[in-house]
């Protein structure tokens, strides 16, 4: 039997929730769109979110999870790609660098400024010098401010930062600002902005065929992945943000489409360990033997490490992390922290994600631009490919901005200009990061006699600010003794009626972060979630044993490697 959600009478009409599916997937057969965004990462969230901003009418249709794909499988930065001066490519450092500094200040809880440390090791990659200068420019050109401007620091001093770098080869290092997120929190975050302006977004619609008229793009017929209904959606543009997808999409359903540019995928993994297997007190950013640079981030009660750059040329679908991939990150590690002996049994979890980078002949994967490119074809579809998770609100007005060219001339319409520069990610915004702080101290005074640590608060803070009172009060009625249980199911009922939950692991992996930062409680809280899913959502037997088959899987998958 296939799973269906039912509509629940206590949830309002307007709620971001998949248990009234049926009122949105009506709304999408029955409304004309002004335009039709394919793909719900955190470029076409960007780009519904701008859109609707500006005016236009705005559907969104995923064909899995929000932020399945590649947004929720970055090093999880908001950062100004340093690594891009090295391939001169000032351009690129100059706009993600000033974008970084508007992204905090809309979500400062989601965007939290984290100091790094680039080691300057005997015969590395950067000399004292270059660094110095590196870093120099890349303050200037990312217009940072303030106690975020680079400092250089002595061996002494580094070590005293960051006691596990090897000194005996260490020189000393530069210090410098980047900003740690949560990639899927915060395309949803975008994506819940968009939809309380207007926009219809669904997830697990997955496109079928575009419908044209006279040659021209006028909107798709998309299936819902739950039920195999076909909904025919009419809009005048169409916007292919499929990422990894995109050729796929241009080559099998657009006739006219532009093939002058095609994809270059390339994967990045990442690994995971417990805090005490790699505790460093800093994050540090380092050069490997072969040049490559690697993270180390600290998060709680995990450190983790990456990423990896190598060209992939199957299907999307199909990544994954595989033994090369963490025997190489794990060597890495233990080339750069010499009393650090981490094996791959020390792995508690792990990620692969694809970047959807521009083809370019005779290039390697590291060489390849991360700039964004916009591909137009006669039929009226617009693509869009590259770009960094930094760069989302630009990537987003360039492509509205074709759009509003287009419905100027040909519908005259008189778009505003662009709006999101000044929309804050979340309602009931804070100030600043001071204010951030400020709120999860009260917090945390309010709630400690519950059994809450102050790690635990910040956590739920940082994944949904102020949202975390709503998450607490619903934790308060849960008659259930342990704090895991009742914390993870207060937040389930918050993603289910206003993110959009659907499945296990929209909420293990997207929504809450778990799968990756915090596996230890997975085993215990795999039951009871799936129990209330099941509720929820009037699974049968069948449903519930195939959810929990592909949580086992994924378990697994995430620690064991071919």
């Amino acid at each position: 039997m296939v799973f269906l959600p039912r509509f629940r009478k206590d949830i309002s009409m307007d709620s971001f929730s998949n248990l009234h599916r049926d009122k949105a997937i009506s709304r999408l057969e029955n409304e004309d769109f002004d335009l039709l965004v394919i793909g719900g990462g955190i470029t076409g969230a960007g780009i519904a979110l701008d859109a609707i901003s500006r005016g236009l009418k705005v559907a969104l249709v995923e064909q899995n999870d929000f932020a399945s794909g590649t947004s929720s499988k970055s090093t999880k930065l908001i950062h100004g790609g340093l690594r891009y001066l090295k391939q001169f490519d000032f351009w690129l450092v100059k706009e993600v660098g000033s974008e970084r500094a508007i992204i905090h200040q809309l979500a400062p809880h989601l965007v939290v400024p984290d100091k790094m440390i680039l080691p300057i090791i005997e015969n590395g990659t950067y000399g004292s010098w270059l660094t110095s200068i590196g870093l120099k420019i890349y303050d200037i050109l990312a217009n940072v401010e303030g106690d975020d401007r680079r400092l250089m620091l002595d061996k002494k001093t580094t070590l005293e930062k960051e006691p596990l770098l090897p000194e005996d080869i260490l020189e000393g290092s530069g210090f410098y600002a980047e900003y740690r997120t949560d990639d899927a929190r915060l395309t949803i975050e975008v994506l819940k902005t968009a939809v309380r302006l207007g926009t219809l977004a669904l997830n697990y619609c997955e496109i079928s065929q575009l419908s044209y008229t006279d040659g021209l793009v006028d909107g798709a017929l998309a299936t819902d992945r739950f039920t195999s209904n076909k909904i025919p959606i009419k809009a005048r543009y169409v916007v292919n943000a499929t990422g990894p997808w995109v050729d796929t999409l241009r080559e099998d359903m657009d006739p006219q489409a532009n093939r002058s540019k095609s994809l270059q995928l390339t994967k990045g993994v990442h690994i995971v360990f417990p805090y005490e297997k790699l505790p460093v007190k800093q994050s540090v950013y380092f050069d490997v033997p072969d040049g490559r640079m690697i993270f180390a981030i600290p998060r709680g009660k995990v450190t983790y490490v990456g990423t990896t750059d190598t060209k992939f040329e199957a299907a999307p679908e199909t990544v994954e992390v595989e033994l090369v991939d963490a025997l190489y990150l794990v060597k890495a590690v233990n080339n750069m922290f010499p009393e650090i002996e981490l094996q791959l049994e020390d792995i508690i979890s792990s990620w692969a994600g694809l970047r959807p980078l521009i083809y370019e002949e005779g290039k390697s994967a590291g060489e390849l631009s991360r700039k964004d490119e916009i591909f137009e074809s006669d039929s009226g579809l617009i693509s869009i490919a590259g770009g960094k998770l930094t760069g989302y609100r630009k990537m987003a007005e360039r492509v509205v901005d074709v759009v509003s060219k287009r419905a100027s001339k040909q519908y005259e319409m008189d778009l505003k200009e662009v709006q999101t520069e000044k929309i804050d990610l979340i309602q009931d915004p804070f100030k600043n990061y001071k204010a951030v702080k400020v709120y999860t101290n009260k917090v945390y005074q309010e709630w400690k006699a519950f059994g809450f640590d102050k790690s635990t608060i910040e956590g739920l803070v940082h994944r949904y600010g102020r949202q975390t009172d709503t998450i607490l009060d619903r934790f308060k009625e849960i008659p259930e003794q342990d704090i895991e249980i009742r914390l993870a199911k207060a937040e389930l009922w918050f993603g289910i009626h206003h993110e959009m939950i659907s499945k296990p692991l929209d909420f293990f992996e997207r929504r809450s972060g778990r799968l990756f930062f915090d596996p230890d409680t997975l085993q215990m809280l795999k039951d009871p979630i799936l129990k209330e899913f099941s509720n929820y959502f009037s699974w049968d037997k069948d449903t519930f044993r195939r959810e929990k088959e592909i949580l086992d899987k994924t378990f697994k998958k995430i620690t064991e490697f071919k």
